[in-house]
């Protein structure tokens, strides 16, 4: 709902405050300790050593979380926890996000790590699970684009897919391209700048058009959202087995079908944009189990060759 389709760098933790800044901070004269690689922080939590991840975090973070704070808190989520496994690690607006998942699947770390190995952000967070992450469609369906693209979120915890704690968007995807680890070329500000901009849509399945919007303006990158018309210009399609694709954020003008099409899988829908509820181009794909996407359960969309791509892996569609 509210964060249908927001693409934006987390910042601000759950439990652990933090804050980007291109500076260490320290109160002390003594020179800093050698810093520890990415890879490393799970074990650095797992051992204790919340005064080394400490010192190594940015001057801004220092700012918000006091070190008698971080090792409190530190200690509190470590508990009960014997092991993280890595989830994914991608780019992100020039940083580089590491992610992982404890053994009992209950808590995540989310991290984002300059190239001097600085901790911008840092986020510890709860994870949930339910039982509907065994239920997927019954149709299997094509991801709605063509050619390779990016998995900027999708899975089945909050790590990997930020619209997981919404049961309406639950299983949703959202598709960027990427190219030399950025979505853009250029002036930000610019929807043209986005590699992912006026790129076509494609019907995931055959279905019946039963919702299309086409009117409403594309949003100014990094300025401005609609959030009172999340789904901005959208298609819906009902399939068969009373389930319906939910595909936003069109280019205004860009769709080629209208309420009572029918379409095949692969027919030309419209061009991605960036209306509604997005601050950048791509492309927001769910499926759902009723016509009125808001009060409709998102259902685990099953993928043509089994696939179920996660944050920070490339997916191909048509």
């Amino acid at each position: 709902m509210k964060r249908l389709g927001k693409i934006f760098l987390v910042v601000l933790a759950v439990i652990v405050l933090a804050a980007c800044s291109n500076k260490k901070g320290s109160d002390e004269d003594e020179s800093p300790p050698e810093p520890f690689p990415p890879e490393d922080l799970p074990e650095k939590f797992l051992a204790g050593e919340f005064e080394a991840i400490y010192h190594q975090t940015s001057k801004a973070f220092q700012e918000s979380v006091s070190l008698k704070e971080f090792n409190k808190l530190s200690k509190d989520f470590t508990k009960g926890v014997n092991s993280f496994e890595s989830v994914s690690t991608m780019p992100v607006q020039g940083l580089t996000e590491y992610q992982w998942l404890s053994n009992k699947g209950d808590k995540g770390i989310r991290s984002y790590f300059a190239k001097d190995h600085t901790i911008e952000g840092l986020q510890v967070l709860p994870i949930h699970s339910y039982e509907s992450d065994e239920m997927y469609t019954k149709n299997t369906y094509q991801m709605p684009m063509a050619g390779e693209w990016f998995t900027f979120w999708g899975g089945t915890n909050e790590l990997v897919n930020y619209h997981y704690a919404v049961e309406s968007q639950r299983y949703a995807y959202d598709l960027v391209i990427v190219e030399n680890d950025s979505t853009f070329e250029g002036d930000p500000t610019k929807n043209e700048s986005y590699y992912a901009f006026g790129e076509d849509v494609l019907a995931p399945y055959d279905g019946i058009v039963v919702s299309a919007e086409n009117e409403l303006e594309d949003n100014t990158p990094t300025v401005d959202t609609n959030e009172k018309e999340p789904l901005g210009n959208h298609v819906i399609l009902k399939h068969e087995h009373q389930e319906y694709s939910v595909i936003a954020h069109f280019q205004k003008g860009s769709l080629k079908v209208k309420e009572g099409d029918q379409v095949k899988a692969g027919d030309l829908l419209g061009s991605v944009g960036n209306s509604g509820n997005s601050s950048e181009p791509h492309i927001h794909f769910h499926v759902a189990d009723g016509e009125n996407w808001q009060e409709a359960t998102s259902i685990r969309i099953k993928l043509k060759d089994g696939i179920e791509p996660v944050r920070g892996e490339k997916v191909t569609g048509y």
